[in-house]
């Protein structure tokens, strides 16, 4: 038995159902309800991450936990995990963090806490693998209602470019992680086949689309007031000096993990951009 948390969310979803089509999972979080339809192979479980309890219970006879988690103002979340993990005797944990705890300039909260999530893992005693994506692909959907309104994508430092990675890429290396041997104490970098900037993303989905796309440039400023109104004023902080460092080419270097992993090539944002084109109307 292989244990999901996160299967609402990107990565964690495709994974769940890439395990579930071949092997017994067990989905884990709050909702049994939304689990199921995250995840319609799997069982579902509700357990509380800040309940050890609860989760010693949903993690019972399982192997492996492939962990996911998402707020950093709970760190309990992740040791309750592997706490649990260790108490049920899993042999294996699988731990999804972010390229950006490589980055020697990065010290915004959410990375500090990504540092502080891997030396637990590292610590729990068990064996580990440790996957750090680059940004997701899937993050220019938050561009689909701009899109479909105006045809613009309003965007700081659109020149800047990311070595961003299929979620889809992350969840196949996710899955042979937890059921191939060979993966233990392992750290891997996950990136997509090249870096690529906001505006040639912009482009891709112009030719997708079959329409103009126009990528406008605005100032950080601007966009840290955006993020500001949405999330906590430390996530926006986060998110302004992840930007920042994108602009000074922090992000840009690519990795060949996911093709040695998966025995194929990252996949491009093109193919990704071809995948999803309904969602953008």
């Amino acid at each position: 038995m292989i244990v999901v948390t996160g299967a609402t969310g990107t990565v964690g979803g495709h994974v769940a159902r890439l395990l579930s089509a071949h092997h017994p999972t067990r989905v884990l979080g709050r909702s049994r309800g939304r689990l199921r339809e995250a995840a319609p192979g799997a069982d579902a479980v509700g357990a509380d991450f800040a309940d050890r309890r609860s989760l010693e219970r949903a993690l019972d006879g399982a192997r492996a936990l492939f962990v996911v988690t998402t707020d950093p103002s709970r760190p309990d979340h992740d040791e309750n995990l592997l706490a649990a993990a260790r108490t049920a005797g899993m042999e294996h944990v699988v731990k999804l963090s972010a390229l950006a705890v490589t980055d020697e300039g990065a010290t915004d909260l959410i990375t500090a806490w990504q540092r502080e999530n891997e030396e637990r893992v590292r610590a729990c005693g068990l064996a580990w693998t440790i996957l750090r994506p680059r940004s997701f692909m899937s993050n220019t959907l938050s561009w689909a209602e701009s899109i479909r309104a105006s045809g613009a994508v309003l965007t700081p430092q659109p020149h800047s470019r990311n070595a961003s990675v299929d979620p889809r890429d992350v969840a196949k290396a996710a899955v042979v992680a937890l059921t191939a041997p060979g993966h233990g104490q392992r750290h891997y970098a996950l990136t997509g086949p090249e870096p690529i900037s906001p505006a040639e993303q912009c482009e891709h989905l112009a030719e997708v689309l079959a329409r103009p796309v126009r990528c406008c440039e605005i100032p950080l400023e601007r966009a840290y007031l955006s993020w500001a109104r949405r999330y906590p004023e430390p996530i926006a902080q986060a998110l302004l000096d992840s930007a920042r460092r994108q602009g000074e080419g922090a992000k840009q270097h690519v990795d060949p993990a996911v093709e040695k992993l998966l025995g194929r090539p990252a996949r491009s944002y093109r193919d990704w951009a071809k995948d999803h084109a309904e969602r953008f109307g």
